[in-house]
């Protein structure tokens, strides 16, 4: 079995991302890892280069700007990186530069694509997620963040990045058949120094609004303020995976947060209603259970 770690990164240094953890906490479950690097404004080629594995190919591209609507530039970007991969490859692990995988679920992981690897009706297998915010200590915990997406495909070039490269299609539009693995996908966009997170958000906009909507949408700040759009948070009390623990230390700013205060809206409540007493979910899933 032959395993493939891909991803892509543009201006990494800039606006702080953990793309160097994300890969090193795949690279024990894959053979090779293809990072697409788009054109920076910052030394992310020395960045990926620092982690020294000769299992890292490097493929140089151009993002395409014009794809600003509904962030179709990052699945442009991610399939470039996919048709890169060799077909000798049977699954391809894919892993977002603000996504990193704890090293207690390698086993888990590898036993799941090799279980499933001779099944051809299983497309992909998808993973649960915890979403970190405002700092290390915090996940979100009401219905807004989404709980699960795909991250490993099998090496079919029928399947391409679906949108703004949360999750993947094949043919003609229609969605994986997966199955689920107990394991999580530690989710980091959320938590970076105020500073960097307000830049991130102001370009991470652009991915998918025009310059008017920009203008009258996004707050023009020196730093984010993590407490005006979050609805309710839960107190993270398990370990993270090693390759964050560095990052984790360098820590440079306070936020604390009133776990028994929520602000939900009357959207979320009646999420939360169907999903918790109902049983009925009412999660998008870009996916097929089987």
């Amino acid at each position: 079995m032959k395993v493939t770690g891909f991803s892509i990164i543009r201006n990494a240094v800039k606006y702080d991302y953990p793309i160097v953890e994300a890969i090193r906490s795949v690279l024990p479950l894959c053979d090779e890892f293809v990072i697409g690097i788009g054109q920076s404004e910052d030394d992310t080629i020395g960045l990926i280069e620092s982690i020294n594995s000769p299992k890292i190919k490097i493929i140089h591209t151009v993002w395409d700007d014009n794809l600003r609507t509904g962030g179709l530039v990052l699945s442009d970007e991610t399939n470039k990186a996919f048709k890169a991969i060799e077909t000798d490859t049977d699954w391809c692990f894919y892993i977002q530069g603000d996504e990193v995988i704890h090293e207690k679920y390698h086993d888990t992981i590898r036993a799941g694509m090799q279980e499933h690897l001779q099944d051809k009706r299983v497309d992909g297998l998808l993973f649960k997620y915890l979403h970190f915010y405002g700092s290390y200590d915090y996940v979100g915990s009401s219905t807004r963040w989404y709980p699960n997406e795909i991250r490993i495909i099998r090496n079919d070039k029928n399947i391409y990045s679906y949108k703004d490269a949360q999750g993947f299609r094949k043919g003609d539009d229609q969605k994986l058949n997966v199955k689920l693995l107990d394991a999580y996908v530690y989710h980091y966009g959320w938590v970076k120094d105020p500073r960097a997170m307000q830049r991130k958000q102001e370009n991470f906009h652009k991915m998918w609004h025009d310059d008017a909507w920009l203008e009258s949408n996004v707050i023009k700040a020196d730093a984010f303020d993590y407490f005006g759009d979050i609805d309710e948070l839960a107190k993270f009390k398990g370990t993270h995976p090693a390759v964050m623990q560095e990052r984790i230390n360098r820590i440079n700013w306070q936020f604390d947060y009133d776990i028994s205060y929520n602000k939900r809206s009357l959207k979320t409540k009646f999420k939360t209603f169907a999903e918790e007493v109902l049983g009925i979910s009412m999660s998008y899933k870009n996916y097929k259970l089987i």
